[in-house]
């Protein structure tokens, strides 16, 4: 047999509902974008000795979730739609995080519901939870609902920085690549920091750049000077 034949491959549904979402954010977005980098070495050291102390595994992604909980309720716009028409935008009650998962069945993008009520730890038991369904092709439509803003993260794969498309009801998408050791200066001293590069692809009809760009501050200040829960 030639394997080098030309040949068709049908589509999953899923690759099939992936591929009209993204198409339809494509030519209804007025995509704008930002990158900045974010110094990790404080969350790196924080998170593992968090980890051994509170016996819940909170990955990188659990505490970008968290900060950008915090972040969307001092920046409210980036959990907003816009309707249609471009008349209004309505900002919602609840914020729905989703976040990207590379799936057996295909990418699927669950969300943590009303994430701004949940603690760290109860991010982290969520995004677990919706991860492991994800691997067992266990979500359930409901799994889906309530994202206004997504993160994405590559750095597995040790891409630095990339952009992504938000799904249609989100006002924008966070994409997060390798923590990489970079020699920075600090306090006039090349300093071995661990670095990362963040993206930001919004909706410029919801959002100007510079609401935007305070926005993505807001999320980089959260994670460079992570907020533990105390006893």
């Amino acid at each position: 047999m030639d394997t080098t034949a030309q040949h068709t491959v049908p589509l999953t549904r899923i690759q099939k509902l992936i591929g009209r979402l993204m198409h339809q954010s494509k030519q209804t977005k007025a995509s704008a974008y930002l990158s900045a980098r974010a110094d990790l070495t404080e969350l790196t050291a924080i998170r593992r000795a968090y980890n051994r102390k509170s016996g819940v595994r909170v990955t990188t992604n659990d505490f970008f979730f968290y900060a950008i909980a915090g972040a969307i309720r001092q920046y409210p716009l980036m959990a907003a739609t816009i309707d249609p028409e471009c008349r209004f935008l309505t900002i919602a009650a609840e914020i729905g995080v989703g976040f990207a998962i590379a799936a057996p069945q295909g990418l699927v993008v669950p969300v943590i519901q009303d994430i701004g009520a949940k603690t760290l730890d109860q991010i982290a038991v969520e995004s677990e939870r919706l991860v492991v369904k994800a691997r067992a092709n266990k979500l359930m439509p409901d799994d889906f609902e309530g994202a206004n803003i997504v993160l994405t993260s590559l750095g597995m794969y040790g891409i630095h920085s990339f952009y992504a498309i938000a799904p249609p009801s989100a006002a924008g998408i966070l994409s997060i690549g390798i923590i990489e050791d970079t020699l920075v200066p600090v306090c006039q001293k090349p300093t071995v920091r661990k670095i990362m590069e963040v993206c930001l692809a919004f909706d410029h009809r919801v959002a100007d750049e510079f609401y935007a760009a305070a926005f993505l501050r807001s999320v980089i200040d959260r994670i460079q000077q992570p907020q533990l829960p105390t006893e």
